[in-house]
């Protein structure tokens, strides 16, 4: 064996020219406990699932708020481009209707006072939307 080269067991850096066996972070004895790996699988697969069920309640609720943000845009829209001869008042219920020609108009009427084509009755919200109360 060459002078210079340390036996395995021994715990030597030749950059430094000293024994660090006490600085490693890690065990240097042959008779040091083995080193294990943890198995985190079984953690990985919760957490996984866990998140994975989070995005999707969040993926649904966001596509709901979205259907029901169109649908309110689209009665909106709806409305917006009836006919109707007066200006809405906040906080009133107006019926919307198809006249025989095809054309939307709306209507302080009610369904059961009338026999025009009923399409649904809506509410004027003080922010200047509708929103529909009755089918």
């Amino acid at each position: 064996m060459n002078k210079d080269k340390k036996p395995d067991h021994v715990v030597y850096n030749y950059e430094t020219e000293s024994y660090d066996a006490a600085l490693k972070p890690y065990s240097t004895s042959v008779g040091a406990p083995k080193i294990t790996i943890d198995d985190n699988t079984a953690w990985k697969n919760r957490v996984t699932n866990k998140v994975n069920h989070k995005i999707k309640t969040k993926y649904d609720e966001l596509k709901e708020a979205y259907a029901k943000m169109i649908e309110e845009f689209e009665y909106n829209n709806l409305i917006l481009n009836a006919e109707f001869s007066f200006e809405p008042i906040i906080g009133q219920t107006y019926h919307l209707y198809i006249n025989k020609k095809g054309i939307h108009f709306l209507s302080l009427i009610a369904p059961e006072q009338c026999n025009f084509n009923f399409v649904g009755s809506f509410f004027l919200n003080a922010d200047q939307t509708w929103e529909k109360t009755t089918a």
